[in-house]
């Protein structure tokens, strides 16, 4: 019986496949000092995003096997 393929944690904690197979993310940067952010930038923090260039889709795709 064979190993299997392992997946990063790392990855898997900081990004989900979507049903289109896009990869979303939560942004950093919202956890402390946002006294001195402004307000509209705190608040686009909030939402997810989704990854784009596909060279780093791929790469990303490649680390999470049974994602």
């Amino acid at each position: 019986m064979g190993k299997g393929l392992k997946t990063k944690k790392g990855v898997a904690k900081r990004f989900k496949l979507t049903k289109s197979g896009r990869l979303k993310y939560f942004p950093g940067g919202k956890s402390h000092l946002a006294t001195n952010k402004e307000p509209e930038r705190v608040r686009k923090l909030r939402r997810a995003r989704k990854i784009k260039k596909t060279n780093l889709v791929k790469y990303l795709k490649r680390q999470l096997p049974y994602g």
